[in-house]
């Protein structure tokens, strides 16, 4: 069973998304939080460790259940910029588009994220 989401961190992840809707840039101390929240969201709707989700340079975590990762380099893995994977989250992205125009790499089995995303109704 996934834990509640906590509708503090679905605010302030819709907060960084009205702000780069405006143009505008936002606080990076509210985008890297934006960005815990959304892979917290995540990592609680695909718990497991064989897929590593970066979001440099704000976090890095390991998702979906599989053979666990221990050193190096993962054998899946998915990177993108926070602007790019808190649109992708919020379903205002496609995994398609992201991934065809080059915005996100993914690579390694399992990495196809898209039926988690959106990661949830309210983003």
């Amino acid at each position: 069973m996934t834990a509640p989401v906590d509708p503090d961190s679905v605010a302030l992840i819709m907060a960084v998304l009205d702000a780069y809707a405006r143009d505008e840039v936002p606080e990076r101390h509210d985008v890297r939080a934006a960005v815990k929240a959304s892979l917290a969201l995540l990592s609680d709707k695909a718990p497991g460790h064989s897929v590593e989700v970066r979001i440099p340079p704000f976090a890095a975590i390991q998702v979906v259940d599989g053979i666990r990762h221990r050193r190096g380099t993962p054998p899946a893995v998915v990177e993108c910029d926070p602007r790019t994977w808190l649109e992708l989250a919020a379903g205002e992205l496609t995994w398609q588009q992201v991934t065809a125009d080059g915005r996100l790499r993914a690579s390694g089995e399992r990495s196809d994220l898209s039926a988690l995303l959106p990661l949830h109704p309210r983003i």
